[in-house]
Parts: structure tokens; sequence; C-alpha cells
């Protein structure tokens, strides 16, 4: 009777160590995504991109753990009057057996203030295939975003919907507000001030409320140690009902103005987003 009772035991710590790493899984992916949502406004530099790929790492900690457990890559290349944007991000081998994750974000901006013209992203998660594109129109400070969804369901067959988004003032998508980010000259910003924008998903538009705590030194995945903007921000939808976990972001303080780390909360543990290098 007590070795029954010990392998069922097991058993469900078994189960829930497994329930707990398709847990992180998600939100590995989910903190990976927010990666590209930091914003803040303020002053805005006269600041162009040139072509460039910048690479991180996300890793799980908890305790003495500490694993990687998936990375991206960031790309923009010049193209006339526009950017061409790229992300492409995905989990490790080992943990592909319990939430695999292979996602692609594709975005074009205009060089003259980085109004987002369209957005996409593709996503295979855990098998499943699905797809968000938004195309912007702009009128004056008026933005819209006629918004198509593509879910792959249990039978294999493709469901597609579609919603018009709205926002006033300064609005992005997950790639866009990246590099909007960049362009704030945050020694012009007082230290806690509070700003907000909008940010278009594949369904719904998010208020991001930031605040900017001041300079802070960080160590990054090389140990070396470097003075970044410590940031942090939240997402709510309409009547101020929190949508998406908080997450804090350090940006560096030199004219590249490259987010080197980010951290969001998990129920047990942290995971991070470690830039790694760049050309």
């Amino acid at each position: 009777m007590q070795a029954t009772e010990r392998l069922l035991e097991l058993q469900t710590t078994e189960s829930k160590q497994k329930n707990d790493i398709r847990y992180v899984m998600k939100r590995l992916r989910y903190v990976l995504i927010s990666l590209l949502m930091v914003f803040c406004n303020g002053i805005i530099l006269a600041k162009g991109f040139a072509d460039e790929t910048l690479h991180y790492v996300v890793s799980y900690k908890w305790g003495l753990i500490h694993k990687d457990a998936g990375e991206a890559t960031l790309s923009l290349r010049n193209h006339g009057n526009e950017y061409s944007l790229l992300l492409t991000g995905k989990t490790n081998s080992w943990a592909d057996g319990f939430y695999m994750v292979r996602d692609t974000l594709k975005g074009r901006v205009t060089k003259q203030g980085l109004k987002p013209l369209s957005y996409t992203k593709i996503a295979h998660e855990k098998g499943k295939y699905s797809r968000d594109d938004i195309l912007y129109t702009h009128s004056g400070r008026v933005v819209g975003g006629e918004a198509k969804r593509t879910r792959e369901q249990k039978d294999g067959t493709m469901k597609v919907t579609h919603k018009k988004l709205s926002g006033t003032g300064e609005v992005f998508d997950m790639l866009s507000a990246f590099y909007f980010l960049r362009t704030i000259d945050y020694s012009k910003l007082e230290k806690g001030e509070v700003v907000k924008a909008t940010v278009f998903s594949g369904s719904k538009a998010e208020t991001m409320t930031i605040r900017c705590t001041g300079i802070e030194e960080i160590k990054l995945r090389d140990k070396s140690k470097r003075e970044a903007y410590h940031i942090k921000f939240k997402f709510t939808t309409e009547g101020k009902k929190k949508s998406s976990d908080d997450i804090d972001t350090w940006i560096s303080t030199d004219s590249s103005h490259i987010p080197l780390l980010v951290v969001g909360s998990l129920p047990v543990g942290q995971v991070k987003c470690y830039y790694v290098g760049g050309k």
C-alpha cells in the first residue's frame, strides 16, 4: 500500500512539474514579445537608423536555477522612405518538448515620424498556427487599424476574423514601438514621469502607462556592467482593467538606446531577456 501511495505521489508531482514548465514557456513567449512593446514619450531625437541586427537570449531564473529557454533576433533594413522590420523568436531544443515556440513578426514604418504602415505576426506554438495582420490608416492624430486574425482550429481548418481598431496620438504595435523607444532623449524626462500611449494587437488596443525611474547600473549576460535607464510599464484596456503583466526594462544611456535587459515575473521565479550583441 505504501509503495502504491508513493507511486501516485510521484506521478502527481511529475504532472505538476510539467504543467509548471508549460506555464513558464507561455510566459517566456509573452516576455519575448513584450520586449518589443517598450515605449516612452518625451523629447524626440532627430535620429535615423542604419541597417542593423540585434540578438537577445531569454532565460528562466528561479533561485540557483538559471537556464536559457529561447532566443530572438531583431533586424531593420532601409527601403526608400520606409524601414522594414523583422523579429524571429524561438524556444531552445530542451524547451520544445514542453511548449515549442516559433514566432515571426514583420512590419513597415515611415522614416518620418516612425508611423506604422503594416504589421504581421506569424506564430507556430505547440504545433498550432496563428497569424495577425494589421493595416494602418493615418488622419491627423487619429490612427485606424484593419485587423485580421487567422487561427488554426482543432480539426485543422482556419478561422478568420476581422476587427477595426482605433487610437489617438502615438499609436504603435509590438514591433514599431521598439524603435520609437530608441528615439527618446531620456535625459530630458523627469524622474518618475508618467506617460501613456496605445498599442494595437491583433484583437485589441491596449493603453501603456510608462514610468521612467532614472539611471541604474546593471550586469549583463557577459558579467559586464552598464549604466541604463530603468523603465517600468503596465498595460490596461478600457476601464483601466489590467490586460497584461507589468514589465521592467533597462535601456542603454548611449546614443543607440538599445534595450539591454527586460524582466518579467512568474508565479515561481523570473524570466529575463538579455541583449547579447548586434551589428
